[in-house]
């Protein structure tokens, strides 16, 4: 992959008050390459569920720490990734599963397959009790207009 033409890392903790946080500031980055509605729509929702998945399952009964790093590399490509140092995920292909949770009755254990379905690529790796890492790619349509 090459070097990213401009990049972010904000750090935040578990607090679901910084889910909101973490989708204001992965839209604002993302506005530089000028995406249309629907594609902010996108990487929005897919932040809000890999920072989601991060409090809800990495964190469950305490405060830890996330990082969110954005991205830009050549030919207009977003990427994020979202990292904890929780409890991390024991079978990453089952977790990829529509509906499985570990999050109980409340949980609709979608977030991954959200992930994919508004994402170019989505690719989790992860570490029982050392965490886990979400990097997301989505390439925005570069389009034609005076401003540039």
């Amino acid at each position: 992959m090459t070097r990213a033409e401009n990049y972010v890392t904000v750090e935040f903790l578990s607090r679901s008050s910084n889910e909101g946080f973490a989708r204001v500031a992965a839209a604002g980055f993302a506005a530089q390459l000028d995406p249309t509605l629907d594609e902010l729509g996108d990487i929005k929702t897919a932040v809000s569920e890999a920072v989601t998945n991060a409090i809800v399952h990495a964190y469950p009964d305490k405060l830890g720490k996330i990082v969110l790093k954005l991205k830009i590399r050549e030919g207009n490509v977003l990427e994020i990734t979202v990292r904890d140092w929780g409890k991390g995920i024991e079978d990453i292909q089952q977790a990829r599963e529509p509906l499985f949770t570990t999050g109980g009755e409340e949980r609709s254990g979608m977030g991954f397959t959200i992930m994919e379905s508004f994402m170019d690529r989505v690719n989790i790796r992860s570490a029982v009790n050392r965490g886990t890492s979400v990097v997301m790619r989505k390439r925005i349509a570069a389009r034609i207009s005076g401003k540039r």
